[in-house]
């Protein structure tokens, strides 16, 4: 059966965080399966919002894309409301595919991600051969 782990950037109540994915205060961790199986596998807490930013440059620092993406290592589906400068580095330079729930509301974010499976699973499957 084909799943995908996928990584939820979250709040501190349990929505998908308002601003950016790399700002989020914890990442919820999902295998999701094809058929719709869901399994919650961890939360873990986001480190990258210990780096400080330079913001009269704006955000999106190289070393905060670095930090999600390694504390992200195994997964293979970024899932936020909203995405900040890091989108295109998500996109252009890992392993990663960047999802817009188009929602803060986790359970129909999870949907939404079995709605789009098969396309997820097809763009996973082009990182990876990359």
């Amino acid at each position: 059966m084909r799943c995908l782990k996928v990584a939820f950037g979250l709040d501190d109540k349990g929505n998908l965080f308002e601003w950016h994915f790399g700002d989020s205060h914890v990442f919820a961790i999902y295998k999701i399966c094809e058929k719709g199986k869901i399994e919650l596998i961890e939360y873990r807490d986001n480190k990258a919002r210990e780096i400080e930013e330079d913001h009269e440059h704006g955000h999106g620092s190289l070393d905060k894309f670095r930090k999600v993406i390694e504390q992200l290592h195994d997964v293979d589906v970024l899932a936020g409301w909203m995405f900040g400068p890091n989108f295109l580095r998500i996109k252009k330079q890992s392993n990663k595919v960047a999802f817009y729930t188009k929602t803060r509301d986790l359970q129909e974010a999870i949907k939404r991600i079995i709605e789009n499976f098969d396309r997820l699973w097809k763009e996973v499957l082009e990182k990876q051969e990359k």
